[in-house]
């Protein structure tokens, strides 16, 4: 399930395999006229998005085989230990640095890291990847944000950062190998627009089939959250640039249990009303 269920009052952007895709009020409008990456950085998109919605021809919603993941030549970043449950985690999974993981939950600069290029973006119903060296991979379900080039946040998406926790666990500075490689990132289904972000009681939910059957279901809210994504925006954009406009995701509060990986032919279910489902498939071998 990919798709999003229509709700008044609330835009969201598609990117399908002929263009961007605008919904509104539950109507449908073809863009063909611009680029995604256009959209993407117009200051004045809400203005753009009405004046089509008042002039375009309506269109049917998108079928779940058409989408894509919402990336144009935007990067990914994401924040790391932003929820308890993640602190938590991460001090369980490393012995001998437990208390780097403390320190940077109570500080005040946070952990920001380097997440994805596009070609490195699993869309709606494609397959993330499992390492091929590790024992020991989860996905993250995280609120996605939209930032333009001027810095600006204007949409939410659904983020799953796919991490190998064994990688991670054994020695903090092999991060970027737990977190960066193909296919390590599911992004989608839409962006949903909006000058404020979903509100504290928005619940994010994660469940893994496997087999058939449910093999991990929980769920947290963005009252988790510690940081406010205005703060974790400003981190990200001091003294860097991004001439194409960027994601942050911005951490995960559910985290399966300690015996439980990832395996090949799972599918990965995450939940953020009013944006919609991400769903994906997990393989080991590159596609």
């Amino acid at each position: 399930m990919t798709e999003s269920v229509a709700q008044e009052g609330v835009t969201r952007l598609y990117l399908c395999t002929d263009g961007p895709l605008l919904e509104t009020d539950g109507r449908f409008f073809s863009i063909r006229d611009t680029s995604w990456d256009d959209l993407f950085n117009d200051p004045a998109l809400g203005e753009r998005l009405a004046q089509y919605a008042r002039n375009a021809r309506e269109t049917e919603p998108p079928r779940p085989e058409d989408l894509l993941a919402t990336i144009g030549r935007q990067e990914i970043w994401a924040a790391g230990v932003t929820y308890w449950r993640s602190r938590t985690a991460r001090m369980a999974e490393s012995e001998e640095t437990a208390d780097a993981y403390d320190r940077v939950y109570n500080a005040a600069r946070p952990e920001i890291f380097f997440k994805a290029t596009p070609h490195r973006v699993a869309g709606p119903g494609q397959a993330v990847r499992i390492r091929r060296d590790t024992c020991w991979s989860v996905p993250e379900p995280e609120l996605a944000v939209a930032i333009n080039a001027a810095g600006e946040a204007f949409g939410y998406a659904i983020g799953n950062d796919m991490s190998a926790r064994d990688i991670e666990g054994e020695n903090p500075l092999y991060l970027p190998q737990a977190k960066v490689y193909d296919q390590c990132c599911g992004l989608g289904p839409c962006i949903l627009v909006s000058e404020e972000p979903p509100g504290p009681d928005t619940s994010i939910r994660l469940v893994v089939e496997r087999s058939g059957a449910v093999a991990f279901d929980d769920a947290t809210t963005l009252s988790e959250l510690r940081r406010s994504i205005g703060e974790l925006v400003t981190y990200l954009f001091r003294d860097n640039s991004f001439p194409d406009g960027c994601f942050l995701l911005t951490g995960t509060g559910v985290v399966p249990p300690d015996d439980f990986s990832l395996a090949p032919g799972d599918r990965i279910r995450i939940a953020i009303d009013p944006i919609g489902v991400l769903e994906n498939y997990v393989v080991q071998d590159a596609a």
